[in-house]
């Protein structure tokens, strides 16, 4: 039995964390960060994506509060989302990169979170491994090419660079 305290959306809003938690139905979720492979990927894909905004007419945003319904808000690692977004922007994509302690089921929980808000497609992978796969609503498939790709906008990303040392 969890004896967690639950908190409100105000509280959780008005709140700050190092690093920053997850709220679902008023309780925080710690998240797996601050491991170097995990640290290393987060940096190597935010430059890359970063690089090329212009281009594919993007933003990415490092570890946003995404309000998934109204009682729950992940933080994925990145997000990217169209450069002419409002302030509060439909997310296209986000990118979980995982930590030796991540769990299938609470990453299905985020995917699931990520689909009900309009996600089109999410990212997740594993540095430790170096695999990488792509969930979109009612399919995954692993990234075998070599290359993390989305469509509208179109987004290719070479694993290699994602991985690189």
């Amino acid at each position: 039995m969890s004896s967690a305290t639950l908190v409100s959306v105000q509280e959780y809003l008005a709140a700050s964390f190092d690093p920053d938690r997850d709220y679902v139905d008023g309780e925080l979720q710690e998240r797996n960060v601050g491991e170097q492979p995990h640290s290393l990927t987060q940096t190597n894909l935010a430059s890359f994506l970063h690089q090329r905004r212009a281009k594919w007419g993007i933003r990415v945003l490092t570890e946003l509060r995404a309000q998934v319904s109204p009682t729950r808000f992940r933080v994925p690692d990145l997000c990217v989302l169209p450069a002419s977004a409002p302030r509060d922007p439909i997310v296209r994509l986000c990118i979980e990169i995982l930590s030796s302690e991540d769990r299938v089921s609470r990453l299905n929980e985020r995917l699931s979170d990520y689909f009900q808000m309009g996600v089109r497609y999410v990212w997740v992978l594993d540095p430790l491994a170096r695999r990488a796969y792509c969930y979109t609503p009612g399919e995954m498939h692993e990234v075998l090419d070599g290359v993390l790709r989305t469509d509208n906008p179109e987004i290719a990303v070479p694993l290699a660079d994602a991985f690189e040392e």
